[in-house]
């Protein structure tokens, strides 16, 4: 690809991250892969979970902080009657239970964590406590008090109920542990529990039917094929407020002009071309009845 188009590009590049890496990892291969080095992921995966892992290249990754703030949805499989220090199958046994435990009962308790609710980190979290990593801490043996944070739980569905193991598909908002789930359900029912499975099915407006297998896309670097997988960053926020700028609101809004607003709006907006292209973020100024640029994408 000619060096002054790939410069060019910028938008998302959705991957079905496998276990066993890192999402820095990945962000490094795709680094490697499109010589570009603006790239960055929009929600750490755990090494042992796999699935949707949106990252962002090119002047694409000035959306992070929104993209980053998106839903997530994940396949998780608990483990009932033990707990572990790291809340997963990869920490040490801390406690071992009799689960007595019906379908009835584990499905009501799933409500209880439905909702806006209180939840307290894992130890072994990249969480910060005065400066240092909560995992660091852990592992040195050290006391890690972490402070509750409230998250939202929309949606726990039992898939597959096969006692001690239990299949259960979760849909929450950005910053929520699953890994925490797991160990308060078990601490609900009586019986302990640990994730022992995780795979993200959906990352805001991404499914696992965008993701690129990670093998697939080692090729296409190889052959140089990578960018048909590039998918334009307006799609990152297709879920957003959309305003269609004529031709002479882009130069406006280019050189940070304010345009006028039409109908009921919503707080922040993304403006782009007739042609569906992202020019900017744009923020809604309700006195004035128009649209601040807020970041400028186009140009």
């Amino acid at each position: 690809m000619d060096t002054e188009l790939q410069n060019q590009i910028s938008g998302v590049l959705v991957i079905d991250k496998p276990v066993g890496y890192t999402s820095h990892d990945i962000v490094q291969i795709v680094r490697r892969g499109t010589q570009i080095k603006r790239a960055g992921h929009t929600g750490t995966l755990d090494p042992r979970a796999s699935g949707v892992l949106v990252v962002l290249v090119g002047p694409a990754v000035r959306l992070s902080e929104y993209v980053s703030a998106s839903n997530k949805r994940y396949q998780a499989v608990m483990q009932l009657g033990a707990n572990t220090d790291t809340y997963d199958a990869e920490g040490v046994v801390t406690g071992t239970f009799d689960v007595n435990v019906t379908e009835e009962e584990f499905v009501k308790a799933l409500e209880k964590f439905t909702g806006e609710i209180e939840q307290v980190p894992p130890p072994y979290s990249a969480v910060k406590v005065r400066g240092r990593k909560a995992y660091d801490m852990a592992r040195k043996g050290e006391t890690v008090e972490l402070e509750p944070r409230t998250v939202t739980v929309h949606e726990l569905e039992l898939l597959e109920w096969a006692p001690p193991e239990a299949v259960v598909d979760v849909f929450c908002s950005s910053g929520t542990y699953v890994r925490s789930l797991a160990y308060d359900l078990g601490a609900h029912l009586g019986c302990g529990a640990h994730l022992i499975g995780l795979r993200r099915t959906r990352s805001g407006q991404f499914t696992l039917r965008n993701a690129i297998p990670l093998q697939t896309l080692r090729e296409a670097f190889d052959q140089n094929t990578w960018y048909q997988y590039v998918i334009p960053a307006a799609e990152a926020l297709s879920d957003w407020y959309t305003v269609v700028l004529q031709d002479e609101e882009i130069d406006q809004v280019v050189h940070g002009h304010r345009v006028a607003a039409e109908g009921e709006c919503s707080e922040m907006a993304r403006a782009i071309t007739q042609q569906g292209e992202l020019v900017a973020l744009l923020e809604y100024v309700p006195e004035d009845h128009e649209w601040q640029p807020k970041k400028v994408f186009w140009g």
